[in-house]
């Protein structure tokens, strides 16, 4: 998502550093060609005229003409407008004493509100609370099925009728909840248009029969401007507490998230980024800002590597590194951690330098399935010496990975220069590391090319090697 914004932000700003100093109709041109690039990712018309303006203003005021380094006090202007647009941050479910706490989903059809109430439900239960699902969509007949089935997945209770009364339903819901110590009951309710005024007023029965503590929009980022038409509809309606936006991974324009909060002067709370039942992210507008325009956003970065691992696995890792330790099993387990974080291309976008870069690049995620069945078809010796692969073990390994022996040669190859690089990489300090780092985005992933860092550290060995082979070709 956001791909085809970034690009243009990216020219924009890039067009900006070639001029050195600049005028007000530079700054003014540069400002048409952002209108043209949010309205092409179905921003709210009103609100991008209202961004641009402000930026405008902003920019004259803050004398970027005036400035050496223009594009570079543009990027921040905007930056900081973009967060304002939809900022504040307010990701913070409020509970109440004595409970249940009663949060209600609602939203249009298909938005993904049943995915949704169970990911809430798991964000919830990890900050110690105990949830209830409640499936009060009675009108999609898979509906309280897949509920009950995702319930399961997350060992939480489902609660269910055989009812058609999805007002009697939530009511008992509470019931239950009280009996059976559930301090949070989430309402999966059923989708409906906004200009449908007899559903409209059956969410409206539930409301007044539960009295929800909060009452949660969810919005499908997919569907631009009517997401944000709709938002705007049911606001009125029910005077909804914040948006829960999902689909954000998908190829969508973005324009919901830029809009959605001006126009419903209510937060985003979180934000759904893929199908997984952790895909649940709570929304920050000064990181989504800086992954717009192309700055990475290393706090998200850090905090999903945070959950995949301990400080006591990245010591015992980074051990191994040092040492030139790491094996084919390693090199697995982090394959295998970079998918469950979001995939390769989703992690690129976060760190600074790269995230730019990435705008319209393609990084197939089939090819780490590949090399994942490569190294599952190697036994144990061959995984912690991969020296011992010679061309009839390729051969077999091709054979049970569905592959061709150059494919096993050429792994075998990028593991072991990247096995150099990450032992270079232990030995040097934190301004190469970031140097090196930024050579990455050059880089073709999964063509066969690796980076060609710029390593100081190399042994003694090396460098005679390196110096035999200069008077040779002399």
């Amino acid at each position: 998502m956001f791909d085809a914004l970034t690009q243009k932000f990216n020219n924009v700003f890039r067009s900006l550093s070639g001029r050195g100093r600049i005028s007000e109709a530079n700054v003014r041109e540069a400002m048409r060609e952002v209108r043209t690039a949010l309205l092409e990712a179905d921003v709210n018309y009103k609100v991008v005229k209202d961004f641009c303006e402000s930026v405008v203003q902003k920019a004259l005021g803050a004398e970027v003409i005036k400035s050496l380094h223009p594009s570079q006090l543009m990027i921040k202007i905007v930056n900081d407008e973009l967060t304002r647009l939809m900022g504040p941050v307010d990701s913070k479910i409020y509970y109440v004493s004595p409970g249940p706490t009663v949060i209600m989903l609602a939203g249009l059809h298909g938005c993904g509100k049943t995915t949704t109430a169970a990911k809430l439900a798991r964000f919830v239960a990890a900050k110690g609370k105990h949830p209830l699902l409640v499936a009060d969509d009675l009108a999609r007949p898979a509906a309280i099925a897949q509920l009950k089935t995702l319930g399961e997945q997350l060992n939480i209770p489902v609660y269910s009728e055989q009812s058609q009364d999805a007002v009697a339903v939530a009511r008992n819901s509470l019931n239950y909840a009280r009996k059976n110590s559930r301090d949070v009951v989430i309402l999966d309710t059923a989708g409906r248009l906004h200009i449908d005024a007899e559903l409209m007023g059956e969410l409206n029965r539930v409301c007044e029969a539960v009295t929800p503590h909060q009452i949660y929009l969810v919005c499908d980022a997919m569907t631009g401007q009517d997401a944000v038409n709709s938002a705007k509809e049911f606001n009125e309606q029910l005077e909804i507490d914040g948006v829960i936006l999902t689909k954000l991974d998908g190829d969508a324009r973005g324009g919901a998230a830029l809009s959605v909060k001006a126009v419903t002067d209510k937060p985003i709370k979180f934000v759904g980024v893929g199908e997984k039942l952790d895909r649940l992210e709570e929304f920050y507008p000064d990181r989504m800002a800086s992954r717009i325009l192309g700055m990475g956003d290393v706090v998200s970065l850090v905090e999903r590597a945070q959950e995949q691992f301990t400080e006591e696995e990245a010591q015992k890792m980074q051990a191994k590194m040092a040492k030139g330790a790491f094996t084919f099993d390693d090199f697995l387990k982090q394959m295998q951690s970079v998918r469950k974080m979001g995939g390769m291309k989703e992690i690129m976008k976060m760190i600074p330098g790269i995230s730019g870069q990435m705008a319209g690049m393609n990084v197939d995620e089939n090819e780490i399935k590949r090399i994942e069945a490569m190294v599952h078809s190697m036994n144990k010796q061959e995984r912690s010496d991969p020296d011992l692969i010679d061309a009839s073990r390729r051969r077999r390994i091709a054979r049970g990975s569905g592959t061709s022996p150059t494919d096993v040669s050429g792994l075998v190859k990028t593991f072991n220069q990247t096995r150099q690089m990450m032992k270079a990489f232990s030995g040097m300090g934190a301004m190469s590391r970031m140097k090196a780092i930024s050579q990455m985005g050059k880089m073709d992933l999964f063509g066969g090319k690796m980076p060609r860092f710029k390593i100081k550290q190399q042994t003694k060995r090396k460098k005679v090697e390196r110096r035999h082979r200069k008077k040779n070709r002399r």
